[in-house]
C-alpha cells in the first residue's frame, strides 16, 4: 500500500473546517484511505470523526495510506490538500 508523509498545514491543524474540506475529498477519491499520526494508530479518513480524533495540529506531520487503482495520484492530491492552508480566507 503506498503512503506518503506530509506536515499539516493549516493553521488550526486538522480541525473544523479544513478536516471537513479534507474528508470530502477523500470521499472524492472513491479509494480506501487512511491517515496516522506517530505513535496513533491509523484511521479511516473518509471518516470525519476518525480524522478529528486524531489531534493533528500545525505543524505536525501525518501518513496517508491509499490502496486500490490510481492510489499514487490520490495520495499526491492529498499531500497537497494537507500542504495549503486551508485556514486562510481565499484570496
Amino acid at each position: 500500500m503506498p503512503s506518503r508523509d506530509v506536515t499539516i498545514a493549516s493553521a488550526s491543524g486538522l480541525h473544523a473546517r479544513p478536516a471537513n474540506l479534507f474528508v470530502q475529498t477523500v470521499n472524492g477519491l472513491g479509494l480506501r484511505v487512511t491517515i496516522q499520526k506517530e505513535g496513533r494508530p491509523p484511521v479511516d479518513a473518509r471518516s470525519m470523526l476518525g480524522v478529528m480524533t486524531l489531534g493533528a495540529k500545525h505543524g505536525e506531520v501525518v501518513t496517508l495510506a491509499a490502496n486500490g487503482d490510481g492510489a499514487e495520484a490520490a495520495l499526491d492530491t492529498l499531500v497537497a490538500f494537507l500542504s495549503i492552508d486551508h485556514d486562510q480566507p481565499a484570496a
